[in-house]
């Protein structure tokens, strides 16, 4: 076995959550660690997740999703995700060490079931998720600091480009810390960030909705039959972006003993807080202001004002660790392929920093250029994540024999939902095209939305 060991750098952000150095080899394409477990508790790991999913940028867009829907459709596509992620995500943790090694990356546990084709498609998707997500929360982050300069500087020459790039920057710091575990105070400080967004929003928009003449809000679906049918595309894409989590196996491989125990606590808890906060405000988001809502629900809020900027600054502490979260697979995979352990590690740091930089300066470059929030939250959603989140796990624990004896019916159903999203992935991608294509016409680049 010592013949097959390829060193990985010692930066490498896919390790088991300790000072960066644990994983130390990767055996037959699977990445393995000296160490047997990682050390965060339960409450790391629900940090983590919560902060993965449970965004201002993903629930932000809830209520648009509804209105796009209608009514009844969108209640039953919110309710079906909600039970359906927190369904895969327990078969995800499910596979920890499935076939005995320690796989601490969605990619090489992906290779351990598929082979290399799995390693590589897992790749492709984590990389549309990640660039994409990262796009659209820096526009929601940006917006989201306008938002509070215009509130003391209703004058100020600063455009939306500005808070873009200053964004940016600040994500561009944080990108030299080593992993995720790493973040975990951050993570924490977001989630409770999560929580009062979640509830400052909730909150304005009820009231928004009690001092708005009822009787000009509108519930019914407006256009042709085509137009109908791609704002209903769209909005699949935008509610699976809002469950949208690439790195299970990354955080799971951060947590202490039991794992399975441990994780499975930790997703509960995460799931709590979606399941709390998502519902509410999409429902009371939709109640309010009907099929006029803006696609970031704080933009639809008028009254009162110092509410909405307590609202904005939660959102932009919340979304600073998603971002660090989402960036992380890109950079892990650019170590493992370019970051040599012999290398110095005054020289890993400099190439780390040269890498983050290319990166950063895409991100902030492609939003800058055009900040179509929702456009981007549908594309990412259809292409990125609802084949990680909807299709994988399912098909994954099949493929891993991990079924029980008599379990058609669960058999059926792992089949119906891979079956099922995977169409949604199709309609959300054709609905976000048309809508991008349409702004693009709209607008000019850089416009200062």
């Amino acid at each position: 076995m010592a013949s097959n060991l390829v060193p990985l750098p010692e930066s490498y952000s896919g390790d088991s959550g300790g000072d960066g150095k644990e994983v130390t080899a990767m055996v037959d394409g699977s990445v393995e660690s000296n160490s047997t477990t990682g050390k965060g508790s339960w409450k790391h790991a629900a940090f983590h997740v919560a902060t993965t999913i449970a965004t201002p940028a993903a629930y932000a867009p809830l209520p648009f999703a509804v209105s796009s829907l209608g009514w009844s459709l969108g209640v039953l596509s919110l309710v079906g995700a909600t039970l359906t992620t927190w369904y895969s995500s327990i078969l995800i943790a499910s596979l920890w060490k499935w076939d005995g090694k320690k796989h601490t990356t969605y990619r090489h546990l992906a290779r351990s079931i598929y082979g290399n084709w799995g390693y590589w498609s897992i790749a492709f998707f984590q990389q549309v998720a990640s660039l994409g997500n990262n796009i659209a929360i820096q526009i929601a982050a940006g917006s989201c600091l306008k938002a509070v300069y215009k509130y003391y500087y209703n004058d100020g020459s600063l455009t939306l480009q500005h808070f873009i790039m200053f964004f940016g920057i600040f994500e561009l710091v944080l990108s030299q810390l080593p992993n995720i575990h790493s973040l975990r105070w951050l993570n924490a400080v977001c989630t409770l960030s999560t929580i009062g967004f979640a509830g400052t929003a909730i909150g304005v928009t009820i009231y928004n909705g009690k001092n708005i003449d009822r009787r000009s809000i509108s519930y019914s679906l407006h256009g042709s039959s085509s137009s109908k049918m791609f704002k209903a595309f769209n909005g699949l894409g935008v509610i699976a972006f809002s469950f949208g989590d690439a790195m299970l196996p990354e955080i799971q491989s951060t947590v202490r003993d039991p794992v399975k125990k441990t994780m499975y606590k930790g997703i509960a808890a995460a799931y709590t807080i979606i399941l709390l906060s998502y519902w509410q405000l999409a429902f009371f988001g939709y109640w309010a202001f009907g099929t006029g809502v803006e696609p970031f629900i704080l933009a639809s809020l008028t009254t009162p004002e110092w509410t909405i900027i307590m609202a904005n600054i939660f959102a932009v502490i919340q979304i600073s660790g998603c971002f660090q979260i989402y960036c992380r697979p890109t950079y892990a995979l650019f170590e493992e392929k370019m970051t040599p352990s012999k290398q110095t590690s005054m020289r890993n740091h400099f190439l780390r920093l040269v890498f983050t930089s290319m990166y950063m300066g895409l991100i902030t470059l492609v939003a800058a250029a055009m900040p179509f929030f929702g456009d981007f939250v549908s594309i990412c959603g259809a292409i990125g994540f609802t084949p990680l989140d909807f299709v994988f796990p399912v098909l994954a624990h099949l493929k891993a024999g991990k079924m029980p004896k008599n379990s058609s019916p669960i058999v059926i159903l792992n089949i119906v939902i891979a079956t099922w999203f995977s169409a949604v992935a199709v309609m959300g991608c054709i609905g976000a095209v048309k809508f991008i294509i349409d702004d693009i016409k709209t607008y000019k680049f850089f416009y200062d939305m």
